[in-house]
């Protein structure tokens, strides 16, 4: 066997020394995992003795190290130069003969294996010292795509041994702790897959922003894949949850929990001198996703084998950071890369961090949130690279978007935002290894923001990142989880939004006392249903509706509709999917605790505010007390929109496989509505236990009656307060007569207890009150309640004060 070469059958995982930790990697897979079905181009590694030999034959090491121990590489500007001269000195020098004709040999061999003549290649560097469990390397050095010939093979072969000598790289290995002449690198020659004319992307076996463990994230663009990392485009995003594809290998369930289109405005494509070059995408391909479905789950069951054969082999848990590409000629897919996940997985925290920022100011820019901190700090705006020396510590670094070549100054800045780029850019992968707050994604940075302004960077808040102006204060709480007792009641939390679930999942819980799906409908879809519904019929000016208001405004409405549903023909299917979506986020971020979702209960005002809204929804004088709840659910104007929701829950429970789901129905007025309204839900919810909401004095007065019909209640204390002590619950002027502390409402709610658990059936609260009062949690737990379920930011309090007054 060569010393100088191995293919890639040749190659284990044990071998990083001699090929470094991406070609180590990629023989693992080639060896054990082909055989299980992944695609894996084949391919060949040029060993890291092959580079040192290179050093000391061609006479060139010892000139590197006084360049080194002449330079301060603390200083970015002496680093810099460092990194000019030793790059120069490389690529100036000729391999030395053995090597070539070692490299060709095996390259006229890989060629004649795929019968061409001289086969495209992809020439990737390898450090001996990447991809190992303490550091990622992410980016550091460089990768050559579309190589074809001999000439330039060993020149892009002499490229990769310069790029050790990146600046980034230099200044990654110094942060590190490395010793520059130690590390080897190795140079991997695999056969090109043609993603140019198709799609490529990364995926990744956990949740990249809080480490959840029970979902793939894939994303994905149209042409090489390079262009994700340099983040000019926000790629095409799909989640995949982890346990329903593990039943039956998948075949049971399609649990593509989230599809989210990208920005997908550019592409890499091949380049006729070789290399590559960037290109438009056409429109019709920039509103269509990069994957379709067999695709994606296809991806997400290759992304389990890969992480279950690196955790078996590692004896814990090892979630991999994984690089795929589809080849546009046959329309197969392959994985071309792998390396461990370096930032969660190795977060051995038993400590749970809560950040609250303290504003009711509007953030002046939105965009990606990545991480979950917040980060204060003076502007910075820095054009390029050329720049980046002038970054001070504790700044905030602004910029269009960032590249490898950024890495070596990034660890000074206090925060990073960037106009450009998704949840897997260079900015976002370093931000989080380096643990600096980072918004991406935010369209125009560098045009809003100025040197020098004191800004505050949040990513507190889910998906969306906030930038306020000014020096914001913010509360940081630390809690260690093994110190925070578990009670005989169960604690759940309220959630609205599907992009808190996974964070707020870390939190000590039972699952979800409340779903809402007002936020999803308001935030993710944003388009009244029964302008869905009725689509088609307005489309054709042959609504059966009365239109008051003016042509030019419906068709604004109708253009509205247009633009965002453009991959929807049905225009009902929209509503479904992005709403199942939403709710399938939450079950799955608790799963397999119980997660009652409470079907709509906007008000006459709350929908007009939707778009199409003023089609449907009649002015109210008092909307609290009006059309809401159970009542529209069964009436025939709205009765269609709510069967629109059954169908999303369907999907949820049927398609995803997230069988932990539980509905609820609020403001049910009466028994006879209550038996509308679940003959309706069982047309598609057979098994789902059905709960109503315990919030008017009748759900009280008629109980057993309720009970009869539902599976249980859940007491919404904010309206039972109000139509109880007949205030309401808005105004402030009256607000000091009563609330939820009024013997009153709790001898409504000890009622309510008593006779649930008389009978057998689920009593759990949703309502703020708990929350609030921590006397009122108290007398919950005394009365018996099943479930106490709380805002996401009182549980730990709650649980450690109730523990408290237990003991």
């Amino acid at each position: 066997m060569s010393q100088y070469i191995r293919w890639f059958k040749d190659i284990t995982i044990e071998d990083v020394p001699l090929v470094g930790g991406k070609n180590a990697s990629l023989g693992e897979m080639y060896r054990y995992l082909v055989p299980k079905g992944i695609n894996i181009p084949n391919g060949f590694a040029i060993t890291a003795k092959a580079y040192f030999d290179f050093l000391k034959k061609v006479k060139i090491q010892k000139e590197i190290e006084q360049i080194l121990s002449q330079s301060n590489l603390q200083n970015i500007k002496s680093l810099q130069a460092a990194g000019k001269k030793i790059r120069t000195l490389i690529l100036k020098t000729s391999l030395f003969q053995d090597l070539e004709k070692e490299i060709i040999k095996n390259y006229r061999k890989l060629s004649k294996l795929f019968k061409e003549e001289n086969v495209t290649v992809a020439v990737r560097s390898s450090a001996t010292a990447e991809d190992l469990p303490s550091a990622s390397f992410a980016g550091q050095h460089e990768t050559y795509l579309n190589i074809s010939g001999e000439e330039e093979l060993l020149k892009a072969v002499k490229n990769c041994f310069s790029s050790l000598f990146l600046d980034r790289a230099i200044s990654y290995r110094e942060e590190k702790g490395f010793e520059h002449m130690k590390v080897g690198l190795s140079v991997g020659i695999q056969k090109m897959v043609r993603s140019d004319i198709s799609s490529a992307g990364i995926m990744f076996t956990l949740d990249t922003e809080t480490g959840f463990p029970n979902i793939i994230v894939i994303n994905g663009i149209f042409g090489l894949g390079e262009m994700i990392v340099k983040g000019k485009i926000t790629p095409d995003e799909f989640l995949v949850f982890k346990p329903t594809l593990r039943q039956a290998q998948g075949k049971l369930y399609k649990p593509i929990i989230r599809k989210d289109l990208g920005r997908k405005t550019k592409k890499y494509i091949y380049s006729k001198n070789g290399g590559v070059k960037e290109a438009p995408v056409s429109l019709k391909e920039q509103i269509r996703f990069c994957l379709n479905d067999k695709d994606i789950l296809t991806l997400a069951k290759w992304g389990l084998i890969i992480e279950d054969h690196y955790s078996k082999k590692n004896k814990k848990w090892t979630p991999q950071d994984i690089e795929w590409a589809k080849d546009g000629k046959t329309g197969e897919l392959f994985i071309v890369q792998s390396r461990p996940e370096t930032v969660h997985s190795l977060d051995t925290s038993k400590f749970y961090q809560e950040y609250e920022i303290q504003t009711k100011k509007k953030p002046i820019l939105t965009g990606i949130a990545i991480g979950n901190k917040i980060g204060l700090g003076k502007v910075h705006l820095i054009e390029n690279v050329n720049k980046l020396s002038e970054l001070k510590k504790g700044e905030v670094l602004v910029t269009r978007m960032t590249d490898p070549d950024w890495t070596s100054a990034m660890p000074l800045a206090s925060a990073i935002i960037t106009n450009e780029g998704g949840k897997t850019c260079h900015a976002a992968i370093i931000s989080r290894e380096l643990g600096i707050p980072c918004i991406v994604g935010t369209g125009k940075a560098t045009k809003v923001l100025k040197n020098n302004q004191e800004i505050t960077v949040d990513c507190t808040s889910g998906a969306e990142g906030k930038i306020f102006l000014g020096k914001i204060s913010f509360k940081k709480k630390t809690y260690e989880l093994k110190k925070i007792p578990h009670l005989k009641t169960k604690i759940s939390v309220n959630i609205g939004a599907p992009e808190i679930a996974f964070q707020t999942a870390l939190i000590p819980n039972d699952g979800v006392g409340l779903a809402r799906e007002e936020f999803i409908i308001a935030e993710k879809v944003r388009i009244h249903p029964l302008a869905l519904y009725h689509y088609k019929r307005f489309k054709s000016q042959k609504s059966k509706f009365k239109i008051t208001i003016q042509k030019s405004k419906l068709n604004n409405i109708l253009k509205e509709i247009d633009q965002m549903t453009v991959e929807h023909k049905d225009k009902k299917e929209y509503f479904i999917k992005e709403l199942a979506e939403g709710i399938a986020q939450i079950a799955a971020a608790f799963y397999p605790k119980e997660v009652i979702v409470r079907f709509s209960d906007f008000k006459t005002n709350e929908y007009r505010q939707l778009i199409g809204g003023e089609l449907f929804e009649s002015l109210e004088e008092n909307p609290m007390l009006g059309w809401r709840g159970a009542s529209r659910y069964y009436d025939p104007r709205y009765q269609p929109a709510f069967e629109m929701e059954c169908q999303a829950m369907k999907m949820v429970i049927e398609k995803f496989g997230l069988k932990n789901i539980s509905v609820m129905v609020p403001f049910c007025r009466t028994p006879e509505e209550g038996k509308k309204v679940v003959k309706i839900i069982k047309k598609y919810l057979k098994e789902t236990k059905i709960y109503v909401m315990a919030e008017i004095p009748s759900n009280v007065l008629l109980i057993n009656e309720f009970l009869d019909i539902f599976d249980g209640m859940s007491i919404g204390s904010n309206d039972l307060t109000q139509l109880v002590m007949g205030i309401d619950r808005d105004n402030a002027t009256i607000a000091h007569i009563a609330n939820e502390n009024n013997e009153a409402v709790k001898k409504m709610i000890a009622d309510i207890i008593r006779i649930c658990r008389k009978r057998n059936k689920y009593v759990g609260i949703c309502g703020q009150a708990p929350s609030d009062y921590s006397e009122f949690a108290e007398f919950l737990v005394k009365e018996g309640i099943t479930a106490i379920s709380l805002n996401p930011d009182t549980v730990i309090k709650t649980i450690l004060h109730l523990a408290k007054i237990k003991q």
